[in-house]
């Protein structure tokens, strides 16, 4: 286990961990159904590394109704038959977002227009902005070697 270098940045820079939690309210407020954003999050959160929000992550899916199949299983979801194909898009949706760097074209269109059936602009949005904002803490976790368990 590494050491923390420095507390959470949105800590030190008064306002910041604020507007990152009115955000969240926002996300959470605004009609998607909770399980899938906590999924979502705990994916984006695997990919990058970030052990305090894969541990939040799990503990909100759980919250949300998510089972431990899903819950245990997310970072395989493609293998499993444990989610539902709305479920399913968001997931592929949340992949592409997070690794942006890892195809010329960040987010295909088949990617896309999957998760476009599923989901209107509106549902859309919030998902992009609930990976955005999951990247967001994940990239201010990971640098400064934030550990789980610490809140």
């Amino acid at each position: 286990m590494s050491t923390e270098r420095m507390p959470n940045p949105a800590v030190l820079i008064p306002g910041a961990m604020d507007a990152l939690m009115a955000l969240n309210k926002v996300i959470a407020g605004a009609g998607v159904d909770g399980r899938l954003l906590a999924l979502s999050h705990l994916r984006a959160s695997q990919i990058n590394g970030c052990g305090p929000c894969v541990a939040g992550g799990a503990l909100q899916a759980g919250r949300h109704g998510a089972t431990a199949d899903q819950v245990h299983a997310v970072a395989a979801w493609r293998e499993t038959p444990w989610f539902s194909e709305p479920e399913r898009a968001a997931l592929a949706l949340t992949e592409a977002v997070t690794r942006l760097a890892d195809r010329s074209d960040p987010v295909p269109d088949q990617v896309w227009d999957v998760a476009a059936t599923h989901f209107d602009q509106k549902e859309l949005a919030v998902l992009l902005l609930n990976i955005a904002v999951t990247n967001v803490y994940n990239r201010l976790n990971g640098p400064t070697r934030q550990q789980a368990g610490k809140w």
